[in-house]
C-alpha cells in the first residue's frame, strides 16, 4: 500500500509542481488568483517536486519518504486555507485537503510498517 501511495502522490506531485516552475500559462492564471507572484508559485512547484522526488526516494529509505510526505501534507493543507482565505468556494480547496490526507496516509503507514 506505502508504494502504490507514493507512486501515487509522485504522479500527481510531479507534473504539477514541474508546471509551477516553468510557469505554464495556467499556472500563471492560477497564481494570480491566489494573489501569488510567479516567484513564489516557482517555490511552490519546487517544493511538490522536491516532495515527489523524496516520495519515490523513501521506497529505500523510509524516514525520507515520510519527511516528504509529512512536507507535502503541511504544504496542502496550507494551500487549502489559501484557497478558503482568498474567498474561493470549500470545492477549490479540496483537491488540496484530500491530498495533504494521502499524504498523511502514506506517512502513518509508513512509520506503522516501521
Amino acid at each position: 500500500m506505502r508504494t502504490v501511495l507514493a507512486v501515487a502522490l509522485s504522479f500527481v506531485f510531479l507534473p504539477l509542481g514541474l508546471a509551477k516552475i516553468a510557469a505554464v500559462p495556467l499556472m500563471r492564471q492560477a497564481a494570480a488568483h491566489l494573489g501569488m507572484s510567479p516567484g513564489l508559485y516557482r517555490v511552490v512547484g519546487a517544493l511538490e517536486v522536491a516532495g515527489a522526488a523524496g516520495l519515490l526516494l523513501g521506497l529505500v529509505s523510509l524516514p525520507l519518504g515520510v519527511a516528504a510526505a509529512t512536507g507535502l501534507a503541511l504544504l496542502m493543507a496550507a494551500a487549502a486555507v489559501v484557497h478558503l482565505r482568498h474567498g474561493d468556494p470549500p470545492l477549490r480547496a479540496l483537491p488540496a485537503a484530500v491530498l495533504a490526507l494521502i499524504a498523511v496516509t502514506y506517512a502513518a503507514t509508513a512509520v506503522a510498517a516501521g
